[in-house]
């Protein structure tokens, strides 16, 4: 599955502003990443896993038998050749890499994959998922206690 992404200043800043007091200025300071040696403001490491979260989910749900509600997320790795700027055009192929089992339950690795419009290897983000138990369909279905206790 593959989706274009532009990166946009804003959703740049957006994403600096949620992680507080630990951005850099070059996140949202155009004059700030010029200095540093950038085109325009550089997006955190991590903000390229917030871009496929879509396109991951509807990959879970479409050929993975899979749903993001309820689903844990074990681990994240991201492995950058070069920073991300506001102004870029990015092709993301999200994919499953690796499926297993943990305690009855489908493990998968997810990879997205970014490259620039000439196909250049821009980065590449890897998620490893623990899908939900599968939901009983029918009368032997029981609702969630509200209380939070799991009990017959």
């Amino acid at each position: 599955m593959t989706r274009t992404y532009v990166i946009e200043r804003a959703r740049i800043a957006a994403y600096a502003a949620a992680l507080g007091g630990t951005a850099h200025p070059a996140h949202t300071d155009p004059a700030a990443a010029r200095a540093l040696g950038h085109p325009d403001v550089i997006a955190p490491p991590g903000y390229l896993a917030t871009l496929t979260a879509e396109a991951e989910d509807r990959l879970l749900r479409d050929r993975a038998g899979c749903t993001a509600d309820g689903a844990v997320h074990r681990a994240q790795s991201l492995r950058h050749a070069r920073p991300v700027h506001a102004g870029d055009t990015l092709h993301a192929t999200v994919r499953v890499t690796a499926a297993s089992t943990l305690a009855g339950r489908r493990l998968l690795t997810l990879e997205s994959e970014f490259r620039a419009p000439d196909g250049t290897w821009v980065a590449t983000t890897t998620s490893s998922l623990l899908c939900p138990a599968a939901v009983p369909r029918g009368p032997e279905r029981r609702p969630l206690d509200p209380t939070g206790s799991e009990h017959s």
